[in-house]
């Protein structure tokens, strides 16, 4: 069946129902579209607009009044002076809408503003066209350079409908509270997407500490669903926190330990789910990881041959992507993860997964977090891992004592440096620019 040429901006399909909530109160959908007819009145000119609004709600209104005005958003990968530059130099003449500091001076900004309480949206929800190109995500840079990726309207509104039948979600029964940016494609698709197609609220805020995630979650009513990433799952669990009521925790950007997951499901009383995806195919596929370590692909998606390797085709995913990860094929709507591509080393003949090393070392007890890295090896080196671990009750001597009683010694870290933390994006990843500059400062 061929999917419609102009698709509706959000999936309420009345005025008076809540989009968000704020304070315990509800933002209604006659509000939103109201400031989102303001915001796409005052955007910068250009064809493009860089949208680094922290606030979900805020993100939320001026992406869609980018689509209205028929413009495309930028998502850069973080706030960092380095990834603007290179976003706005991309794009000479966009402008930039935030709600915080963070923008070069030089750049055409537009704070977010203050639209009046008087003001007035359409009486119905505006329609975009499908083929319109409304975001470009970059890939988080956890391997290389971040990388843009363009997403239409009509296979991102088809990823979120896919998403919402593959977490059993339904209809208006989604309360969302996302501890990921919304700039990542993980937050797009779902704390953004998935709530304006399937009619439900979002909670504007990204809280971190567990403390706060529990604070946010107590304003949504249920059902709620708490969209996450395995390191504010394991800081929820470790930190004790009574979390109100989840009909869902959904986690994503890094496997999830199946014994983690158990637990949360334990603690929360809550189905925990995964989401597989990547910016370039946004999301691919999704597990109950307590129930199996199978994936099973979205609506419409397969998983075909593709040199020595896979790729993905069909439903929401454009084209024809091919997997970065070692993927076994069970059928062309299952596989297993068996690693990244990229994670494998090989030392003296031996290979390693780097996603491995990483969860063994996680499993030591008094490891709080730590991450292998691979430094680059100058032509005729041989390779060496070294890691960075946050380990403050722990010697060195104790954590590498634990390693040998778990992997092969050809993999342990040489060196293995303690630090206070790990310089982790608002995802949870480590993008390879941060550990470099660890790696300089261990080796200088």
């Amino acid at each position: 069946m061929a999917r419609p040429s102009r698709l509706a901006l959000v999936g309420h399909t009345e005025p008076t129902q809540p989009i968000s909530w704020r304070n315990g109160a509800p933002v209604r959908v006659a509000r939103f579209l109201a400031e989102v007819e303001h915001v796409a009145g005052v955007l910068p000119a250009g064809s493009h607009v860089v949208n680094l609004c922290e606030d979900r709600y805020r993100f939320m209104v001026t992406f869609a009044a980018a689509l209205v005005a028929g413009k495309t958003s930028l998502l850069p990968p973080n706030r960092t002076e380095r990834a603007l530059a290179q976003v706005l130099a991309a794009h000479p003449g966009c402008g930039v809408v935030a709600d915080a500091p963070a923008p070069p001076p030089d750049a055409q900004l537009l704070a977010y503003p203050e639209v009046p309480v008087t003001a007035r949206g359409p009486r119905h929800a505006p329609v975009v066209d499908a083929d319109h190109p409304a975001a470009i995500v970059f890939t988080s840079g956890s391997t290389g350079e971040p990388q843009p990726n363009l997403k239409r309207w009509g296979n991102l509104v088809a990823g979120a409908r896919a998403e919402g039948a593959a977490l059993a979600l339904s209809r208006g029964a989604v309360n969302l509270l996302g501890t990921v940016p919304p700039q990542h494609m993980y937050g797009l698709e779902s704390t953004v997407l998935l709530p304006l197609m399937l009619g439900g609220t979002v909670h504007p805020a990204r809280p971190l500490l567990a403390a706060d995630v529990q604070a946010a979650l107590a304003e949504l009513p249920a059902p709620r669903v708490l969209v996450t990433t395995p390191i504010h799952v394991r800081a929820c669990i470790e930190g004790g926190t009574a979390l109100p009521e989840l009909a869902l925790l959904l986690s994503a950007a890094a496997p999830l330990a199946p014994e983690l997951a158990a637990a949360a499901e334990r603690r929360f009383c809550a189905r925990v789910m995964e989401i597989y995806g990547c910016s370039e195919a946004g999301m691919i596929a999704t597990r109950r990881t307590v129930a199996s370590a199978a994936w099973r692909t979205m609506a419409g998606i397969r998983l075909v041959p593709a040199g020595d390797g896979w790729a993905f085709i069909g439903g929401h995913v454009h084209g024809c992507v091919r997997a970065t990860d070692v993927l076994r094929r069970r059928s062309d709507v299952e596989f297993l993860l068996e690693g990244r591509s990229r994670d494998l080393v090989n030392i003296a003949g031996k290979r390693a997964s780097l996603g491995d090393l990483n969860h063994k070392l996680a499993e030591i007890p008094g490891v709080l977090d730590g991450v292998f890295h691979v430094p680059d090896a100058p032509d005729g080196h041989v390779v060496r891992v070294m890691a960075f671990v946050v380990a403050p009750d722990l010697t060195e001597g104790e954590i590498l004592e634990a390693l040998r009683r778990a992997i092969d010694p050809a993999f342990l870290p040489r060196p293995l440096v303690k630090v206070a933390q790990l310089p982790r994006a608002a995802t949870g990843k480590l993008p390879l620019e941060a550990l470099r500059v660890l790696e300089a400062e261990a080796t200088r």
